[in-house]
């Protein structure tokens, strides 16, 4: 059986599309044809489709039409519909239109979270109405609520203009409206652990957000278990499955600086530079002197240098991309041979055609892989050339490490009118403040710097609440964060060896050869900390929930630090997560003996332009009037 949460949401989504049934093959080795049917889906529907299912497996299971809920839809009275759709009010009252105005044949209706006993009275009311009563064939709760953009990586909101930390820090919004926020957030956890099947030991720290998600999370799924009849916890979970999780809730407040880092791996790297969103990525590309936009389509099954590279240093990648590029030419060049060795009394003519022939597919979709990586590591490369990437992440590395404690140079990068754009100089200094480094600024250099940043033409309402936040933060938790920052750092190789010769696609003159030196960045130390028992300021605060206690009490949540007897753990980042931090939290569970089996979740993944708007946006409201 499926393991991954990706696996799990996948088999639920394909037996949904086959009307709630299970897509198991009859007797023997074919499998059933699929009933054609009309799928239809909101926003959120389509951004948790997308990740899982291309349009070609869509054909496959049965689906020959896809529609947003909002569009305008003409009527197909002989085909059953699936919705998939978020039970808002809006949206119900657009379903029940469709069943006025009988669109379809029958029609299955399913809700990516529980629909409310309201919203179901007013589809009943209007399908007795318009005698209607018979063509609503089902009606399912989901629990689907999340997205699964990669095995060991879901989250709740897939837009890239989420703004999770600005909705959740607005010192102007009211509370309902957090209430709000929060709530949608315990609702897209609880559909994790419903599709998991699985019943979490949850912690989470004292005085912020996440505390207030992990109470309203241990209640609803208490509340769960106690109607037996009618718990979505009842499902057995298989010995290869997971076994009963730790949720692990940590506020990004915690770590401002690794979403604002530069980045010097893959996949942190396109995701920072060229905006990454549901897995797919677009560039502008010059084709014929005409410049156009492409949408490259990332983690597909047929991609397997992603899965090798995405978390490996740029250099590294672009070595593997030249390597995969000479590897395809000798093979292009084998085929074109062909035709000088037809003769070849070694082998039947017939038999070599035939080879080749059923080759050509292959290595047509690896040329277009190749092809896809190649253009994404020439746009990062140009990037990389045209702002100093490499300068900024080099010195930024060094300030989290403490190797570098007098910030030199720090003044010197912001102050190079041919280094970064404002929004790099802003960042690097962000990193600094925030990093341990930073902790020593005296008033008259953090004057110096803003007039530098000032002067490179930096919006400075950012390094504002940045600068309220760390005065704020001192007085509540001294010290608690400082240990956070350590153990990481940089080591330069002399040569690209692959990228020297003449016919590299890559001219790599002029960018370093960096690599980055293993360690755990902050929430992974948390995580760490957690599971192994460990006691220090920072995790003290760490509360404790167990759903299944049906009476807890305040002593039951102010557990003693003991380590995690799980291996299946589940970190949720609270404001918004980064790729780097994906890896660097995957990259501790494997090193772990057992390995640790860790999903990384957050609100939204935020690059750090992303973030920085929010914090900008938050310094701009919580400016003097």
């Amino acid at each position: 059986m499926a393991s991954s949460v990706r696996e799990r949401q996948l088999i639920s989504l394909k037996r949904m599309l086959n009307f709630n049934q299970p897509t198991t093959a009859r007797s023997g080795s074919q499998i059933s044809e699929p009933v054609w049917k009309v799928l239809v889906y909101d926003k959120v529907g389509e951004s948790i489709i997308a990740p899982l299912l291309s349009v070609k497996q869509l054909r496959d299971l049965g689906v020959t039409l896809h529609l947003l809920l909002d569009s305008e839809r003409d009527e197909i009275t002989d085909v059953p519909v699936i919705y998939f759709i978020l039970p808002t009010t809006d949206n119900v009252k657009r379903v029940c239109s469709d069943v006025a105005n009988k669109l379809y044949e029958s029609f299955h209706l399913n809700f990516i979270s529980a629909i409310s006993r309201q919203n179901i009275e007013d589809l009943a009311s209007v399908a007795l109405q318009h005698n209607s009563v018979t063509q609503i064939a089902r009606l399912f709760d989901q629990y689907m609520n999340f997205v699964s953009l990669e095995d060991e990586l879901i989250v709740l909101r897939s837009s890239s203009k989420s703004q999770t930390f600005l909705d959740l820090n607005n010192p102007t919004a009211k509370d309902s409206i957090i209430e709000g926020f929060i709530d949608s957030i315990v609702d897209g956890l609880f559909s994790l652990f419903v599709t998991l099947g699985a019943v979490p030991i949850i912690r989470a720290p004292r005085g912020n957000a996440a505390e207030n998600i992990a109470e309203k999370l241990d209640k609803r799924i208490r509340d769960n278990l106690r109607d037996t009849r009618n718990s979505l916890f009842t499902v057995s979970v298989d010995p290869g499955g997971f076994q009963r999780p730790l949720l692990v809730l940590v506020d990004r407040s915690v770590d401002m600086a690794t979403p604002l880092h530069h980045t010097w791996t893959y996949q942190p790297l396109i995701d920072d530079v060229l905006d990454l969103n549901l897995n797919k990525v677009s560039i502008i590309e010059t084709v014929n002197n005409v410049k156009q936009r492409r949408v490259y389509e990332l983690n597909t099954p047929s991609d397997s240098f992603w899965n090798k590279s995405k978390d490996e240093p740029f250099p590294t990648v672009a070595e593997a991309v030249q390597s995969e590029l000479d590897s395809y030419r000798s093979s292009e060049e084998q085929v074109k041979n062909l035709a000088e060795t037809i003769n070849d009394d070694e082998e039947p003519t017939t038999a070599r055609l035939t080879s080749a022939v059923s080759s050509l597919p292959v290595l047509l979709e690896r040329k277009r892989v190749i092809d896809m990586h190649t253009n994404l590591a020439t746009a990062l490369l140009d990037h990389i050339k045209q702002r100093k990437l490499d300068v900024f992440f080099e010195l930024e590395e060094k300030l989290l490490s403490k190797s570098d404690s007098s910030a030199s140079g720090l003044l010197e990068l912001i102050s190079d009118p041919e280094a970064g754009t404002p929004e790099d100089k802003l960042r690097l200094f962000l990193v600094f403040l925030l990093s341990p480094s930073g902790d020593s600024i005296s008033d008259s250099d953090l004057e110096s710097y803003s007039a530098a940043l000032s002067e490179a033409g930096c919006e400075l309402h950012a390094l504002e609440f940045v600068k309220r936040w760390r005065r704020i933060s001192r007085v509540n938790q001294p010290g608690s964060t400082s240990s956070l920052y350590s153990g990481g750092g940089i080591k330069s190789i002399s040569m690209f060896s692959k990228l020297v010769s003449h016919g590299s696609q890559f001219v790599m003159e002029g960018v370093k050869n960096l690599a980055v030196k293993q360690h755990k960045l902050p929430l992974t130390k948390i995580l760490d900390r957690l599971v192994e028992g460990k006691s220090d300021p920072e995790t003290n605060r760490y509360r404790y929930f167990d759903p299944k206690i049906l009476r807890p009490t305040e002593s039951s949540s102010n557990v003693k630090p003991k380590p995690v007897a799980t291996n299946d753990l589940v970190l949720f980042v609270v404001g918004g997560g980064s790729y780097s931090e994906y890896h660097n939290v995957l990259e501790y569970g494997k090193n772990k003996t057992p390995p640790r089996r860790i999903t990384y979740g957050a609100t939204e993944m935020v690059n750090a332009s992303s973030f920085l708007g929010q914090l900008d946006e938050l310094g701009k409201l919580q400016s003097p009037q």
